[in-house]
This record gives C-alpha cells, structure tokens and sequence, in this order.
C-alpha cells in the first residue's frame, strides 16, 4: 500500500493504493495508482496571488523504521497563502477514506499567528509572506524574509526566531534531510544548518494539557515528569469514574498519599484502594522497609474485608450490586483469593508476621492465615493451630512436607498420643531424625498404650525399625526398647527375648539396667538370658530353676565349655532339682547323661535315703568296674615309677665313676698354654680350660648378680676367710658357678653372637683376605 500527496496552491490532493508496472512493464510504478484511485482534495475557498506554495513532511524516527507497520504517524505541513495547514500522515485505515480523515483531523495554522513576532526591537507585520517550511518532529520551521520562525505545530505557539540572513541576502534553498534529521538554509554564499537540540522536553507537558495522558508518558523522560503527569491522568481517570484504572496511574504518581487514599474511601472504592495500594507498593523502594511493611499490612486488611465481604453476599443470597448476583460472587470470590495468594507470594519479605497474624486472626480467616503462614514458612504456627484444633489429619498433611528435625522432636509427643500409627510411619520416612531426641515421645505413647500385644504398639515398631533397619548403636535406644518390652502388661516374653537374643555376646544395651528391669518386671526367661549373656551362669541357672525351667537350665549348664569345673558344678546343681521331683531315679539319671562331667557316684547324694537300687544298678556296675580299671592302672603305674626310681639309682652311682682321657700336651682353649700346668676343668664335650681362666671368661659373659657372688667366694677362698667344711662347700659352690656349662658350646657361646671376631688386642689388617 503506497501514499500519494500532491500539493499545488490551492489544492491538496491525497490518494493511496497499489502501486505496480504496467502488463508491458513500461511506464511509472504509479501509473496504475493514478488511473485506479480517486484522489480526496482538500480546497482552499480563496488565495492570494503570488503566494508561496510549499509541501513539508516530517523527517523519520531515529528509534524507528518508516516501513514498519507499527512505526509512528509522520506529520506534514502545506504552505497557503492564508497560513500552514498541518496534521498527521495516518496509517490507519487502509483505504480510500484515509485521505478524509487524515484531512479531518488536521487543522489551519494561520499567517498571522506565524508572522506577527518581534524581534531585534521592530515589530513584524502581519502581511510579511512566508517563503518556504520545514517540519521537524514537534516543530515548523518558516523562513520569512531572513529570518528563521519555530512554532510549536502541537499548540500553535512560538518557541523562538532567529535572523539568519543579513541585509540583502536571499535564500536560495530551505531543506531537510529526511534520513540523517539536519536541516539546513542556503544562500547565494552561505549554508546554514539549523541545529535541533532536546526538541521533545515540553512534549509530555502539553500532551498532558491536551489530556493525551499515554502519548504524554511515553515523552516523559524523568520520574517528576511521570509522577507528575500520572497525577493528571489519575485525576482524570477518577472524574470519569474508572476509579479501578485511576487507582492503578495514581499509584505512580506523586500526589499525596494520604489524599489519594482519603479519597478512594470517601467515594466507597475498596476494590481501587487495593489496586492503589498493590500498585504502590510495587513502585516504592526496597530501602523503604517501614513504609514498605505498612503498605503491605494495610492490603492484608483491605483482601480480608473483601473477602468477607463476598462470603457474607453468598451466604445471605444477596446481590453485591445490580449486574452481580451470588454465582458471580463465588467465581470474584476466587479471583480476589487468588489475588491474595499472588500478593502473599510475591511480597512475604515485607510482611510482618504477627501483624498479619493479628490482622488475619480478626477476621477469623483461616484459610487465608494457614495459607499465609505456610508462604513464609512458619510451619510451627501451622502445626500449632491445627494442634490446638485437634485436625489430626491437617497436622500430618503438613508434617508430611517438613525437613526440619526440630519440627518433629517438637510435635511427636502428641502426634504419638493421638495418632501412633500415621505418625511412626512419617518418622520411618525420615532416617536423618535423631531417635534419641524421640524418646521422650515414645515412651509418653507407651504409658498410656491400651494395647495388650507389644505387636501392636508404635513405639516398639518404631524402635525395631530404628535397630534393624537402620543399625543404631545408641544405647539409649536400646534401652528404651527393653524398658519398653519390660514394662509391657503381657506376660509374653517373646519380643523382649528375640531382642536380646539378637544383640549377640556383645550387647548395645545396658545389661544392668535390662537385668534391674526384668526382675522388677518378673521377665524369667529374659532374666535367664541376661544372666547367661553376662557369664552368671550360677545365677542363671540357679534362677531357671527357681521357676522349673529344667530344658532351660539344662541348656545353660552346658554353654561354658572351657570351664569343665564349672560346667560340672552346675549341671550338679540341676541334677539337685531333677533327683527329687522325678517320677522315676531311671528318668533323672537318663536326662542326666547329657553331661558326661556326672557320674553315679556324683548323683547318689541327692538320692532319697531309702531307695530301690533296681534303676541305676546297670549304672552302679558301670561305675565299679571303672574304678576297677582306674585301680589296675594306678597299680600298673606304680610299678613303673618303681622301676624308673631303681634305674636312676643305677645312673647315679656310676656317675662316681665316670672320667675324661687328657692327652700330654693338651692345650687351654682360652691361653692355649699346656693344660697339666695348673689346675683345669674338662667337660663332657672334651673342651678343657683351666680353672682360671674358665672363671675369666666366665666373669665376663655373666650378669650383675652371678659375677659378685662369684667374686665374693673367690676372695673368701683366696683370703682363707673359710676353712673345714665351710670351705669345701664355698669350693663346692664357685666350681658350680664357674664349671656348669662349657663356655665354648653352651649357651654362653649363643650369647656371644653378636660380638666380633676382631678383638681389640687383635690387628685388623691379619683378617685381610
């Protein structure tokens, strides 16, 4: 779609169509235009001869395309002899009544209004001509004679005038560069450019006084400019009555807030104070925290009477207005609870809690406060109004999304009251959770459990999922389970002794504590196996007995194995309660035989004084021939001992017999001088030393304690200090000491491993290879 305007002197022709070659493709591209499309003209009733004619068009957009279809009006302006017809080159609509309202909509700037201007202290008439226009985006710049007049072509007025030419010069050229936005006067020997600087800054103003509040925001450049024409449109808006759209602009602006608000209330508009409100939170800054915090407390009153409001026009079938009846109610109902939620969301950091609590709470709106309070994640209050309520269900709907543990230790005491089951399973759900700091819970539950079966009790499903599932080695948690088993009203043991028995020889749980409370509790068996486990056999089987559990103590009497002692003593003890309560001495002694520790003899003292042999005579053989046999074998022994005591009598005496062959010349093994020269030892291994110096060396490999003494019964000797028998026994004694191994392959040789063959009287240099 193409444009077409042709301007003459008093006619201004508009057309607008397709343009497009002829079927020969010659020609102009408009000439289909031409021949298909009738031109709208608009005409001037009179004209003044030799005026200047002249068609302007505002230059492009600099932020846009001129080819787009969204781009902005461009204006034009038309030069007359009675003044500047002006006005926008409308895209809108596409056809051939575009050019009437283009028409329609500009308006006449007249010469007067353009020419009648002082400057440079003369007065300007108003019949000067004007020789040529150019449009700027706001302006029309006319040159008349030489000077250069800005008006402002939005109101008429002039912005300012400049004399360009000097005395006899004449334009020869007025024009614009579409494309860069220059304009430019040229004369015979100059060119001027015509400088446009910050042409827009009063735009936003006077559309603002036109009421054109949009166009006005978008050429508002600073925020008092915005405030100040949002005021305006607020103002406007609300004269009308559209106080919902009023509300919106005036939370932008910067009237007072107290007059804006007064007003809204005064005129009964709730709906507008919240949008006013919701608006002006939005634009207030995050460093306001106060005002922030009111603004956002004073919306939570205005969405609670709102929403009363609208539940109370439901429940009394009433209309809220004419054109709303109570279906639409429910339906605006949602949507301003919605609302709510939305505002909740996206403002709880300027919410203050108890406040909103307060507010909230006033207007008994409980879906509203849970709602709130879960967005800002006070859970604690939640659990707490449901708890206070008793809505079991609500409670564990919201302790189903909890991560915190501290949420858990807080509320399992009474959750465990009222709902175990539900309860113990979100718990399972959460292995991070400290069991420990669940006990207090657990045990309140268990004291007030109607149950009779420990199968059945939360607690120790709980403790037991704790245990296997989860391999706690917390002792407390141990103890607590048995505390639990122990204390239960049912005589049955079996979950208390499947416990203990899976704790194995070394036990998490306090056996002290588990064995205080199975006796209080009168738990035997458990007490039985704690005992056991603790190596109190005697105790246990001593106890297994008080309460005619002979399997069981059987059972006991054989676990320590290693301690045959023991083992016989208690099986002794058993054989004590058997005997007597037995219906036959046969039946006793065949549960007897388990042990292979017992024997007749062992038993008959727990027979009754007068008893029938008949039962246990196979047995009183067994045992006599035994000690038959043990008795032939002492006998047999004997002899033997006998023999071995006459043959070391034989060893001994020949002993006085016994010599050693010193052939002549047989040296020393230590001075390796002639052995006969002095008194020597020689041993059984045909090494001899003299006596001397076997006592040397011997001094020196032997310890602290044998080297004094054997230095003390030398000089005792050596100084005569013993004489008689007395020195025979001291000679006796250091020949002991000094002769009782042979130096050289006894252990005094081992000893000497470690030293070196290099002695220091030897020279190194003779054991060079």
């Amino acid at each position: 779609m193409r444009r077409v305007v042709i301007a003459t002197q008093s006619r201004l022709f508009h057309l607008t169509g397709r343009t497009g070659f002829t079927h020969d493709g010659s020609g102009s591209v408009y000439t289909k235009l031409f021949e298909s499309e009738q031109p709208i003209v608009h005409e001037l009733t009179r004209t003044v001869q030799g005026a200047h004619s002249a068609l302007a068009v505002s230059p492009d957009h600099e932020d846009s395309n001129p080819h787009d279809e969204g781009a902005p009006d461009r204006a034009f302006a038309w030069l007359t002899s009675q003044g500047v017809f002006h006005g926008k080159l409308l895209n809108f609509p596409t056809d051939s009544n575009l050019g009437t309202k283009v028409f329609s909509e500009s308006k006449m700037l007249t010469r007067s209004q353009i020419t009648s201007a002082e400057g440079k202290g003369r007065r300007k008439v108003a019949s000067e001509m004007i020789e040529d226009i150019l449009l700027t985006q706001w302006h029309i710049a006319s040159l008349i004679g030489g000077r250069v007049v800005i008006t402002n072509r939005l109101t008429g007025e002039l912005v300012s005038e400049h004399d360009v030419l000097g005395p006899g010069q004449k334009s020869i050229g007025f024009s614009v560069d579409l494309q860069k936005n220059t304009f430019w006067l040229f004369s015979s020997t100059e060119i001027f450019e015509i400088a446009v600087r910050d042409e827009d800054r009063h735009i936003w103003e006077i559309m603002m006084r036109t009421q054109q509040f949009e166009t006005a925001l978008l050429h508002a450049s600073t925020r008092t400019q915005k405030e100040t024409v949002a005021a305006a449109y607020g103002d406007h808006l609300a004269a009308k009555g559209h106080w919902n759209e009023a509300a919106t602009v005036y939370g932008r602006s910067n009237k007072p807030f107290e007059d804006i608000a007064l007003s809204l209330i005064d005129n009964n508009q709730p709906d507008a104070l919240r949008q006013f409100l919701l608006t002006r939170l939005a634009t207030t800054k995050k460093a306001a925290i106060m005002q922030r915090i009111m603004l956002a407390s004073w919306l939570v009153e205005v969405f609670m009477a709102k929403l009363n409001s609208l539940d109370d026009t439901i429940v009394t079938q009433a209309e809220l207005s004419e054109d709303l009846n109570p279906t639409e109610s429910r339906k605006l109902l949602d949507s301003v609870r919605k609302e709510y939620h939305d505002f909740v969301n996206k403002y709880k950091n300027d919410l203050d809690r108890k406040t909103v609590y307060d507010v909230i709470s006033s207007h008994g709106r409980e879906g509203e406060l849970l709602y709130f309070a879960t967005a800002v994640d006070d859970y604690n209050y939640v659990l707490s109004y449901w708890v206070q309520r008793e809505r079991w269900t609500e409670v564990l709907n919201v302790l189903k999304k909890q991560t915190d543990s501290d949420v858990f230790y807080r509320y399992s005491s009474v959750l465990m009251t009222h709902t175990p089951q539900e309860t113990v399973e979100i718990l399972m759900r959460h292995p991070d959770l400290k069991p420990r700091s669940l006990i207090p819970a657990l045990l309140e539950y268990n004291r007030t459990f109607p149950g009779t079966a420990a199968s059945q009790n939360q607690a120790v499903r709980y403790l037991n999922y704790v245990i296997y599932q989860l391999n706690s080695k917390d002792s407390a948690v141990h103890n607590t389970l048995v505390s639990i088993h122990a204390s239960h009203s049912s005589s049955d043991e079996s979950g208390l002794l499947s416990y203990l028995q899976a704790q194995g020889d070394e036990p998490y749980y306090d056996p002290d504590f588990a064995l205080r409370l199975c006796i209080q509790h009168h738990r035997t068996l458990s007490c039985v196996h704690i005992y056991t486990s603790m190596g109190q056999y005697l105790q246990a089987v001593d106890l297994a007995l008080s309460h005619n559990e002979l399997e069981l103590a059987a059972v006991i009497a054989d676990r320590p194995l290693s301690n045959p002692q023991l083992r016989k003593r208690l099986w002794l003890a058993v054989a004590r309660k058997i005997i007597p309560q037995s219906n036959g001495i046969k039946a006793a002694i065949d549960f007897l035989k388990k042990c292979e520790l017992l024997k007749i003899e062992d038993l008959i003292p727990f027979f009754p004084d007068f008893v029938v042999i008949d039962d246990f005579k196979e047995e009183i053989c067994g045992a006599l021939e035994d000690y038959s046999r043990n008795i032939d074998n002492l006998k047999k022994e004997m002899d033997e001992s006998s023999q071995t005591a006459s043959n070391i009598k034989v060893d001994i005496a020949a002993l006085d017999h016994r010599y050693a062959i010193v052939e002549p010349g047989e040296k020393c093994y230590v001075c390796e001088l002639p052995l006969l020269s002095r008194q020597f030892f020689v041993f059984p291994c045909q090494h001899a030393f003299h006596s001397d110096c076997l006592g040397r060396r011997v001094l020196e490999q032997s310890g602290m304690g044998k080297s004094s003494r054997i230095k003390d019964l030398q000089v005792q000797i050596h100084k005569g200090l013993v004489s008689g028998p007395k020195r025979e026994a001291v000679v006796a004694e250091l020949d002991s000491l000094v002769a009782s191994a042979c130096i050289l392959c006894s252990d005094f040789a081992i000893k000497r491993i470690d030293e070196s063959f290099i002695t220091k009287d030897d020279r190194p240099e003779d054991w060079i290879l």
